[in-house]
Parts: structure tokens; sequence; C-alpha cells
């Protein structure tokens, strides 16, 4: 038997059949048209996951069900509401279940499917609890107990990037101030820089990085500045991995975690926001002589998504 994976971003959509010991073996991705709205996003889904099946001879007996990531919260009802993908309470699960109605459907969000995939097969393999963050555009959150997610009463569990930490110099795109992806983003990493570059005149390898065009910064510009010792990479990601290890250990004296693992596109640095990280959690938590989670990066990179949604039941 095997499962079917989507992993509906904000840019792309991926989608894989998945056999039962959580490999992928057959994928496709499409453009997510977003403009096109959201009944032409599912028509794309259903046109691609019917393909896959057809092109690779998959009897449809053999899929005992297909397993959607969302870039959002789903609340009871089954709607859905993402800024990014310019939905305003779409009926997404009844949706869904209209179109593959010969398949059991299920749905979750992103991030929550990906700490499923990591909790499985990857980085936090069968662990009690679990908890992987994602650091990309935003801040992700997934929280998975005894090998379930964990989502809540509401369905609103998880959102570990919209919990406060501090206070920050901007808002965050959900109104609050201090969120943890404002400080712990790609996103929130690009705009302190600018903000420092904008009003300091300070020499910076990062200017001729971004040829003096701050719109042109990125992540991996102010992590490899680091790597030369830029003393303003250098003030960011200090910055950034004070923010983070207030965060971590926000979620260790709430639910004293086996193991946090870091995922997203800021992973890829792993060599930098890893070193001293734990005991610079240490530092926040409740009980300081105590062991607490290992913080570890996440191994299945983009095919998390895809794999997390298969798992879905």
């Amino acid at each position: 038997m095997y499962s079917i994976g989507v992993d509906i971003g904000g840019t792309g959509i991926k989608a894989g059949i998945v056999d039962c010991k959580g490999k992928i073996i057959y994928r496709d991705q499409c453009k997510t048209d977003v403009e096109g709205g959201f009944d032409k996003i599912i028509s794309d889904i259903n046109i691609m996951v019917r393909k896959l099946i057809s092109d690779n001879h998959i009897d449809k007996n053999e899929i005992k069900s297909i397993g959607f990531g969302v870039p959002s919260f789903i609340n009871k009802q089954g709607k859905v509401t993402c800024v990014n993908l310019k939905w305003h309470e779409v009926e997404f699960v009844s949706k869904l279940k209209e179109v593959f109605s010969e398949f059991n459907v299920f749905a979750e969000n992103d991030a929550t499917v990906a700490a499923l995939a990591e909790n499985k097969y990857g980085s936090m393999n069968n662990s009690n609890i679990s908890v992987l963050i994602t650091l990309g555009t935003g801040v992700g959150g997934g929280i998975i107990i005894n090998g379930k997610p964990f989502v809540g009463a509401h369905g609103m569990g998880s959102e570990i990037g919209h919990v406060v930490i501090g206070e920050n110099i901007y808002d965050c795109n959900c109104g609050n101030n201090g969120c943890f992806e404002t400080f712990c983003s790609a996103t929130a990493l690009i705009k302190y820089t600018q903000i420092i570059l904008k009003d300091y005149d300070k020499n910076s390898i990062i200017r001729d990085m971004c040829e003096n065009d701050l719109s042109k910064i990125d992540a991996k510009m102010i992590f490899d500045a680091y790597r030369q010792e830029d003393y303003l990479a250098k003030e960011v990601i200090i910055r950034f991995k004070k923010y983070l290890a207030i965060g971590i250990a926000g979620i260790v004296n709430t639910i004293d975690p086996d193991i946090i693992a870091i995922g997203g596109g800021l992973s890829k640095s792993s060599d930098i926001i890893l070193q001293d990280l734990k005991e610079m959690v240490r530092n926040h938590i409740l009980y300081k002589n105590e062991d607490f989670a290992d913080i570890v990066v996440a191994t299945l990179g983009n095919d998390a998504g895809i794999i997390g949604a298969s798992l879905l039941n």
C-alpha cells in the first residue's frame, strides 16, 4: 500500500507517492497559481495527483490515503485563511473530500506534518515528545506527542512563531509586537541588518555583498559575512541567537520535550546556529542544573512536507 503526500507552499506545490517505509518513490510539482484563486489551485492539485498515479501505473486501490500540508491554521470546520495564498475562510477540507471522493483525505498545518515526518523517519525519530522549529521566511512549529501531532483544543496549537518573546522594532504581520518570528526568521535577520545599515554608516562587508543595494540582502549573505568575522553580521547573529534561546527555553519550560529539531532554510547554517545554543538556552530555563531537550538539526529537508502529509490518518 502507498500514501500520497501533498505539500502546498506559497510559490510551489509538491506531491509524492510514499511507500510504507517513508520513501518517496514518485514525485511531481507545479507552480502555486495564487492569482488564479482557490479553485484553480485545487484543480491543479487534482490534475497533478491523478497524473502522478496514472503515469506510474499505480492502482487507486493501492492508495490508502492522501494527506495535505497547508501553510495555515485549519479550523474545526475545515476552513482555511492564508494570507500568502490569498485565501479567506475557504472550504479547504470539504473541497478536497469532494475532489478526491474515492480516497481517504486528511489535512494539517505544513509545519506540523513536517514535524510528523521528522519524528517518524528523521532527526526526532520515535521520541515521545518532540518539537520541530522551522526557521525560514517566518518561524513555524510542530509538536509531536507519542507519535501524534498536537494541535490543541481548537486546532490552533503549535503556533510557535507567534509566541511573544520580547519587544521588537517592528510589528509582526499578525498585528502583535514581539513574536518569535520577528526575531528569528530570515525576514527578521534581513530587516534588522537593513535598519542598521540604513541608520548607521557602518563599514560592513555586507554592503559589498549586496552592491550597496540593501534590498538585495538575504540571510545567506549575513551568515557568510559572520563566517568572515564581519562585526555587523556578528551583532545581528548574536541578537538572533539570543532570542532563539529565549524562545526555545519557553518551549522547554512549557512541555519539556525529549528533542527539538531546527529546520527551514536557515538550518543550512546549523554550524553557526547550534554552536553554544544549548548553553544559551540553559540560562533561561527554570531548572538550570537538570538535563533538558537535545537540540539538533532536522534531516529530511524539503521532503519532510510530502512524507509528513502522507502519514496523516
